[in-house]
C-alpha cells in the first residue's frame, strides 16, 4: 500500500512535456506546480522562456493553475505569483493533505480533474496521491539542491527502482514525447 502511494503516474523530463491539449481533452482542469526544481531552478527568481510559455499555453486551453511550495522564503514564491499571474500557496508541509487540500480550493477543481506535478516523491507524489490527484513526477531541472532533498534522492532512486521490478511503472515507447515512465 505505501510503495503504490509513492508511485506516480507519469514520470517527464520536464514541465513542457505535458500535453496540455490531451489532459484538456480527458477532462482536467487543474494544474498544481511545485516552484523549485519543477518550474525553475532551486534559488532562481525567473522561469526561463519555455516554462513561461507553457505555462500561458496551459491557462490559454483553460487550465487553473497554481504553485504548492514548500519553500520557506514566501516573498520569493509570492513573487511569482504576482509577475505570472498564479496563484501560489508558499510555506506549505507536503506531503500533508491539508496544503493539497487549499491547492484544490483555490482552483476550484475536483481532485479527479487535477493533475500535481512536482520533482520528489516523498512531498509532490506522495501527497497527490494521498488526495486521490493525477501525479506527475518530474526530472529536477538543476543539480543544485536543498541538503535535505540531496539526501531523500538516494530514497527516491531505491523507490523508483522498486515500483520498476514489481511493474508498477513501465516504459513508455514514444521516447521522443519526453514521456519516460507511465504507471499502468
Amino acid at each position: 500500500m505505501l510503495l503504490e502511494l509513492l508511485c506516480p503516474r507519469m514520470i517527464i523530463e520536464r514541465v513542457q512535456d505535458l500535453d496540455v491539449e490531451a489532459l484538456w481533452a480527458q477532462g482536467f482542469r487543474g494544474l498544481v506546480f511545485d516552484l523549485d526544481n519543477t518550474l525553475v531552478s532551486w534559488r532562481r527568481w525567473t522561469f526561463n522562456p519555455a516554462v513561461k510559455a507553457w505555462l500561458e499555453r496551459a491557462q490559454a486551453v483553460g487550465f487553473h493553475v497554481c504553485i504548492l511550495s514548500n519553500c520557506v522564503f514566501g516573498r520569493r514564491v509570492a513573487r511569482f505569483a504576482r509577475m505570472y499571474g498564479i496563484p501560489a500557496i508558499p510555506k506549505a508541509k507536503k506531503p500533508q493533505k491539508k496544503w493539497f487540500q487549499q491547492a484544490l480550493d483555490l482552483l476550484g477543481t475536483t481532485a479527479q480533474q487535477t493533475i500535481v506535478v512536482g520533482d520528489q516523491v516523498f512531498t509532490d507524489v506522495l501527497g497527490g496521491n494521498r488526495m486521490g490527484l493525477f501525479t506527475v513526477l518530474v526530472l529536477p531541472v538543476d543539480r543544485r539542491e536543498f541538503y535535505v532533498t540531496i539526501v531523500q534522492r538516494t530514497a527516491e532512486k531505491l523507490i523508483l527502482f522498486r515500483l520498476r521490478r514489481k511493474g508498477l511503472l513501465r516504459d513508455v515507447a514514444e521516447e521522443h514525447s519526453g514521456i519516460l515512465f507511465q504507471s499502468h
